[in-house]
């Protein structure tokens, strides 16, 4: 058993009963009243680092835990988007690792997964290089996207330009030369490649 001790340096209030505990070591955590009085916390006191391993595994860890369950069953998401929501309710950096194990652990986590899911609900409505971007942004990694990609992308980007062409009533015949050339970007801004784009245009 450690008979290292850690200084509690002060509390916050904070609402709905809440405290911020700040230690010497520089670490603070967020916890209920109820939760300090039953420890018996005070400002200038040590703890055993006992009790200072059950405020951040027992107390919070779950806490964490139980907040990452409830954040994927509203709706899936990735480690990315997971972790920063941790992050915005204030839980310490090892606790949201923690969770973010346990998680994964049981597959509730996986980036995999929401790719090729992703990949599969969109691959009608958005280009190749569009899906691409966007599961970049939610910080899946390169590797997982091109997999995600190549197996369940089988929409042939012809026919969404196409389609797409279509909705604009666009006519290689009719439209001058600003009108091409705005249609043409636009469609590059969607990720199209600008040789499916030139061959549908000049259908």
């Amino acid at each position: 058993m450690s008979t290292e001790q850690i200084q509690v340096i002060s509390f916050e209030k904070l609402e709905k009963g809440k405290r911020r505990i700040h230690f010497e070591n520089g670490e603070s955590c967020i916890v209920y009243y109820s939760e300090v009085r039953g420890l018996h916390l005070k400002a200038g006191t040590y703890i055993s680092h006992e009790i200072y391993e059950k405020i951040f595994c027992e107390i919070i860890g779950k806490r964490a835990k139980k907040r990452a369950l409830h954040l994927l069953e509203q709706m899936d998401r990735t480690e990315q988007q997971l972790r920063e929501k941790l992050m915005a309710s204030e839980y310490p950096a090892r606790c949201i690792e923690d969770a973010i194990e346990y998680v994964k652990r049981f597959h509730y986590l996986d980036d995999e997964r929401y790719a090729h899911t992703f990949t599969r609900y969109k691959k009608d409505k958005m280009s190749r290089q569009q899906i691409k971007l966007k599961l970049m942004s939610k910080g899946i990694a390169r590797d997982v996207i091109s997999n995600a990609i190549e197996e369940e992308y089988d929409t042939d980007e012809s026919v969404q330009i196409r389609s797409i062409l279509e909705k604009k009533r666009f006519s290689s015949e009719n439209s001058d030369e600003g009108e091409f050339r705005r249609t043409y970007n636009y469609l590059l801004r969607r990720g199209f490649r600008s040789n499916d784009v030139l061959k549908e245009m000049k259908r």
